[in-house]
């Protein structure tokens, strides 16, 4: 969602997520008019963190290192079933590294061209979904698999062992459940034509010192995650880092991002601080918080889902879980679905 459109249309149709999150946050001031409160609405450590997250991921993806990473695991299979799983579980480990949009964005193109030269292509819908599937679901399993993770790991203040351990089980199930309906949904081709996935080209060699750096930043973000080293120190380091080593990876920052969180912030506190919400919210949340969480994110998406209801309740691992949960089901339950139907779209029109 970088912030590139031309056109108000363009600009409109590409971050419509931006659009309603702004809009929010403009009613919801309706109500609580701006004050000095709004200042401590916003979650800095968070925005540091996603920065710095989105920045080091997006100069990999630059340099190539996870294209080439993806392409070394998928040229090694031919057939039909093993080059689909090869795919969601490619797509699945990416997003434990770079965040469930970065890793679709990076794979849902590759999955494309590959499935097509492959002579494989009614295999690209099932291969989409199971894709958006795997990044919304397995990148639960770290706090920097998927904004809203982010959020909540910083704003409850949770530990890696306490977090883990809570997400170990739906992890677990998803990611069995992802594996088994990949391996039944792919495992037959009507393709005359067997696979072959040999003649993938691989991109140019990487550069191994510059490589080295962005290891070097990728770690220090992770120490910036787990609170080991100040968000602000490794903000300014990667900044001033890749200043120096590529502005484009800055320029490709998904801005739009992080604005989109800023005005879920304004949205989530000024509901809270409006009685009769809270007065709603804070039963629901304490006696159903995972049915509330997961089933909000339907309708609004699970980042502000995780942003609003962090006001409501002290119980953090049936939140933690229900949004999480929430964006497998409707388009709108995660940004990830949007960006794979985007993708899907554009596939049917070549």
């Amino acid at each position: 969602m970088r912030i590139s459109a031309t056109t108000p249309a363009a600009f409109l149709r590409e971050h419509a997520v931006l659009v309603v999150a702004a809009m929010a946050a403009a009613a919801s001031a309706l109500a609580v008019p701006p004050d000095e409160a709004y200042l401590g609405y916003f979650d800095w450590k968070t925005l540091g963190c996603l920065f710095c997250v989105l920045a080091v991921a997006s100069a990999l993806r630059l340099m190539g290192a996870f294209d080439r990473a993806a392409r070394a695991v998928i040229a090694r299979f031919r057939s039909p079933r093993p080059l689909a799983l090869a795919l969601v579980l490619t797509t699945a480990g990416l997003s434990c590294m770079a965040t469930n949009d970065m890793a679709l964005i990076m794979m849902l193109p590759l999955s494309a061209a590959t499935l097509m030269g492959a002579n494989l292509p009614r295999l690209v819908a099932p291969v989409f979904v199971l894709q958006s599937l795997a990044a919304n679901l397995c990148g639960m399993i770290v706090p920097f698999g998927n904004p809203q993770n982010l959020y909540l790991y910083s704003y409850y203040g949770l530990g890696l062992g306490d977090f883990l351990a809570t997400m170990a089980l739906p992890f677990a199930l998803s990611t069995i459940s992802i594996v088994a309906c990949t391996w039944w949904l792919c495992g037959r081709t009507d393709s005359s034509s067997p696979s072959d996935t040999r003649n993938l080209a691989m991109p140019m060699p990487l550069g191994r010192r510059r490589l080295a750096a962005y290891g070097l930043l990728f770690a220090l973000t992770l120490l910036a995650v787990f609170r080991i080293v100040p968000v602000a120190a490794a903000v300014a380091t990667v900044a001033a880092a890749l200043a120096a080593l590529d502005r484009r990876a800055l320029a490709a920052v998904d801005w739009g991002l992080l604005a989109t969180f800023a005005c879920f912030f304004v949205f989530a506190g000024n509901l809270a601080r409006v009685p009769e919400v809270s007065a709603w919210l804070s039963p629901l949340m304490a006696d159903h918080g995972l049915l509330v969480s997961a089933g909000l994110s339907q309708i609004i998406s699970n980042v502000p889902a995780a942003v609003l209801l962090s006001h409501f309740t002290g119980t953090w691992q049936p939140l933690l879980a229900g949004v999480n949960i929430g964006g497998a089901g409707t388009l709108v339950g995660s940004l990830a679905s949007l960006i794979t139907l985007q993708h899907f779209t554009s596939v049917r029109k070549i």
